[in-house]
């Protein structure tokens, strides 16, 4: 019966010491970052085009706060260096796709609640490895039916943006 439980630990042990050894080498080639996702070790610079708006109804100060959100939360969590110059080994462009409300709820025939829906597409333009990759992100908010679109939009507008750069982020850096 001793014989048996020493055979159990070591084999564990070992089981352990390999596994140990099997992730101590898995991050040789690419760090990664608030174990979220993996940038290549050669790819140090990243550009951030500012965002277009082409939805149809404009919002005229998101396309500004969210490509400055955005930059500042690339700069802060990764290690890439922000640059303007066109040799950066990332570019990352994009334009606001959709921008609509609607009725989501009604009571008693009035209007209880609206939604606002915003639809980003983001592409990010890898020089180093010459490839492009297109993403989509869209996020809805709900507001009060008593709230103009005017009103919806101030109340909602940090909202929007932190909810979006957080999508957008972990769409470009963690491949979702």
């Amino acid at each position: 019966m001793m014989l048996r439980v020493k055979k159990i630990v070591s084999l564990l042990l070992a089981a352990a010491v390999c596994l140990v050894v099997l992730f101590s080498n898995s991050s040789c080639h690419i760090y990664k970052f608030n174990e979220a996702g993996t940038i290549p070790p050669d790819v140090k610079t990243v550009k951030l085009v500012q965002f277009e708006n082409k939805a149809r109804y404009i919002n005229p100060q998101l396309t500004q706060r969210l490509s400055d959100k955005l930059r500042q939360k690339i700069v802060s969590q990764t290690k890439l260096s922000p640059t303007s110059s066109d040799s950066a080994h990332w570019e990352i462009s994009g334009y606001i796709s959709d921008y609509t409300f609607s009725t989501s709820a009604i009571s008693g025939q009035q209007v209880a609640n609206n939604r606002l829906t915003v639809s980003v597409h983001v592409t990010l333009n890898d020089r180093k490895y010459d490839k492009i990759k297109d993403y989509d992100v869209s996020r809805s908010f709900e507001f009060k039916g008593n709230q103009s679109f005017q009103q919806a939009e101030a109340a909602l507008g940090d909202e929007m943006i932190r909810t979006l750069s957080d999508e957008i982020f972990n769409k470009l850096f963690s491949d979702w």
